[in-house]
């Protein structure tokens, strides 16, 4: 007789069946169940894109993108970028499954405080995210950026037998992406300039918020993105993935020019009642609906609930390893062969300046004093820019079609063209033509990218069409530098259509961005100086047209400019009853103001004050020290008086200007609308409790 623990071989347990590999559907519907459960749990968001683009993404992210998890800073890394940022639980459904460090908790968290899966895509929060988007269109115009980064770094780097940057940058944008002029901008510029890794899935899903699309938005999209010079697959069925592997298959083909797949979906694919309509895009689906989706799924799991086989499925981290494994031997033996090139990559990747910097920052700003030249602050910032750019290889600079205005060019520069592009040459010098915001927006994808350091112009006035663009970067942290020059009415007759008067209050209302109104070539040199040190923030640099007197400063003093705010003339006896504070053009006024007042027995003291941003991250001491307290102030700018009551306070006086300019001379304007040292003493004297200068009475 058997003993109870033996049982005849008929008797045992049969071995489990082998489990069959999830079909390429059931992956997708991972992404969609995914999608539309944190939707639900947070009561706010997207389901409908991600439902839509699932099997897209399937086909991108299991068998054509290259990434490491384990590394998603990675060098050498595939880029992608959600430009419809609003179905970002898609781009964190496809992280979360491929092995990022984004938890299951992390997606119930979906839309909370604090949160790493935030409503939209934040560069920064999440591991692997790229960029951040929501506002449509610039995330396409990030990745041109990108996609040019890539092409002008392998370029300059990568030498025979050693491809070390060679990636590809992959976008999903939708039809609001497609409306939004900057997309237009961007796709052009991309056109142009080549950009043969660079892929974009059109979500061709017919549905926006109010609707149908077919009532407002009517273009053949095909035959815009053929003029821009891309190649388009038209009509692919974005849920066959045979035919989505072979439209991928047709842009890998490509090296000359961007790719457009045009790729037919179905918004909230999956939803019985809502799938295909506006209902699913902005709004959970609701529980009944979730249910029913499951049902049509034939997904019979829990809420966040994935199955083993299909995790096992996703999981990239090993094939991602092994990819980051072979470019790292690659780059090694890149870098025994060309060490001085391998080192200067890795620097600059880093984002470090270069050794001697700062050596060179200091020698050139002490040329500058040197020459007490009276110049344009614009034409100051091209010397600032001559005077560094040999130090720093990866300055990109470049301007909206206004180079000769900006004077952002530099001897020696290197403009890149087309034909340059093409035949696998760089250069240092972009010609964005008039794409204000197109301009803006792609230099943050090259800023993301890693690499370069880069700056672009155009007129102060036009950074309005860039705003959105400056906020993102602002928002990301991102360093790029805006050389904004026509500063005030100073530019003259062009007139009141170019000539800004709320602009450079506004740019320093938008948090985390560095305005910069230098008030003669020193101080333009130094912000140039600063600017280019920044890690976490952008800086505009507000430039005038005209030419600005040089002011004399101590050793100690020309130290003092980079604190954003610094007494430039004390009052004479040392004890000021008043405070004068004034920066870019209007800083010669109030040092006209000092000398005339300190004429009638009124001692004040002269404050610049070219960054307010950089001057309140200094202590308090050394605020009180420049602007002490119970002291009278009173400030000119040529701008509207906005904001400066916070430097002024209740009792202080502004002189400026709240209305639009007019055409006229410079120096016409200025008198016409009381910009004067004249007004500047009349202002001290009233903020002093003395009368006015008489009319027909001398100032002096």
């Amino acid at each position: 007789m058997n003993s109870p623990s033996e049982s005849p071989a008929h008797l045992s347990p049969a071995p489990n069946p082998p489990v069959a590999a999830p079909s390429r559907r059931t992956l997708a519907n991972a992404l969609r169940v995914l999608a539309m459960d944190a939707v639900q749990q947070a009561n706010s968001g997207h389901p409908g894109m991600p439902m839509g683009m699932a099997d897209i993404a399937e086909a991108l992210w299991r068998h054509h993108l290259r990434h490491d998890p384990a590394r998603p800073d990675w060098p050498d890394r595939d880029r992608f970028v959600l430009s419809n940022g609003h179905g970002s639980m898609l781009l964190y459904g496809l992280l979360h499954l491929s092995g990022h460090d984004l938890g299951i908790d992390d997606i119930r968290s979906f839309r909370q405080l604090h949160s790493r899966t935030p409503g939209h895509p934040e560069y920064g929060y999440t591991p692997g995210v790229e960029t951040t988007t929501g506002p449509l269109g610039q995330g396409i115009a990030n990745a041109v950026g990108m996609a040019l980064a890539e092409k002008l770094l392998a370029a300059e780097f990568n030498r025979e037998g050693h491809a070390i940057i060679d990636h590809r940058t992959w976008v999903f944008l939708g039809d609001g992406c497609l409306m939004e002029g900057v997309s237009h901008e961007a796709c052009s510029l991309a056109g142009t300039w080549s950009l043969g890794k660079l892929t974009a899935f059109w979500d061709d899903n017919g549905i926006s918020i109010d609707g149908h699309t077919r009532g407002w938005f009517g273009d053949d999209t095909p035959a815009r993105f053929a003029a821009y010079g891309w190649h388009v697959i038209r009509d692919v069925d974005g849920h066959d993935p045979k035919a989505l592997d072979a439209a991928i298959a047709e842009a890998l083909a490509q090296d000359a020019r961007p790719t457009l797949i045009c790729c037919k979906t179905t918004i909230g694919f999956g939803s019985p009642h809502k799938a295909g309509t506006h209902d699913s895009h902005g709004a959970p689906l609701g529980a009944q609906e979730v249910a029913a989706t499951r049902a049509a799924l034939d997904w019979p799991h829990g809420p966040f609930e994935i199955p083993a086989e299909v995790r096992a499925a996703w999981d990239a981290r090993e094939a991602g390893a092994a990819r980051h494994a072979d470019w790292a031997a690659r780059f090694a033996a890149y870098a025994r062969a060309h060490p001085a090139l391998a080192l200067e990559l890795e620097r600059r990747l880093k984002g470090e300046l270069p050794e001697g910097f700062d050596a060179q920052a200091r020698q050139a700003l002490e040329k500058v004093s040197a020459k007490e030249e009276t110049i344009a602050t614009r034409k100051a910032s091209q010397n600032a820019i001559a005077s560094l750019a040999a130090a720093l290889p990866e300055l990109l600079g470049g301007s909206a079609d206004l180079t000769g205005s900006n004077l952002t060019n530099w001897p020696g520069c290197v403009s890149i063209t087309p034909e340059q592009l093409r035949a696998g040459q760089g250069g240092n010098y972009l010609h964005y033509g008039v794409r204000e915001f197109g301009m803006a927006a792609v230099l943050n994808g090259l800023t993301l990218h890693g690499g370069f350091r880069g700056f672009a112009g155009t007129f102060l006035m036009f950074s309005e069409y860039a705003r959105n663009a400056l906020r993102m970067a602002a928002l990301m942290k991102l360093n790029p530098i805006y050389v904004f020059t026509h500063d005030s009415i100073g530019l003259g007759e062009d007139g009141p259509t170019h000539q800004p008067v709320e602009q450079t209050a506004t740019l320093r209302l938008m948090p985390n961005m560095d305005v910069w109104r230098p008030g003669d070539a020193v101080e333009t040199q130094v912000a140039w100086t600063v600017a280019l040190r920044s890690r976490d923030h952008p800086t505009s640099l507000v430039l005038s047209r005209q030419n600005l007197p040089h002011q004399p400063r101590s050793a100690a003093q020309i130290d003092a400019v980079a604190r954003g705010g610094y007494v430039l003339k004390e009052a004479a006896g040392g004890a000021p009853r008043a405070v004068l504070i004034a920066n870019g053009s209007e800083l010669a006024l109030a040092v006209a103001a000092q000398a005339q007042l300190e004429r009638q027995g009124i001692a004040v003291r002269v404050v610049s004050l070219p960054s307010w941003f950089q001057f309140r991250r200094q202590d308090a001491a050394w605020q009180a020290s420049v602007l002490p307290p119970r002291v009278p102030r009173v400030a000119v700018e040529a701008g509207v008086t906005a904001g400066w009551r916070e430097v002024v306070g209740l009792d202080g006086a502004v002189i400026g200007m709240d209305g639009f300019g007019e055409c006229g001379p410079a120096a016409a304007l200025f008198r016409h609308f009381g910009i004067t040292s004249e007004a500047v003493v009349d202002a001290t004297r009233q903020v002093l409790g003395l009368n006015p200068v008489e009319s027909g009475e001398s100032h002096a």
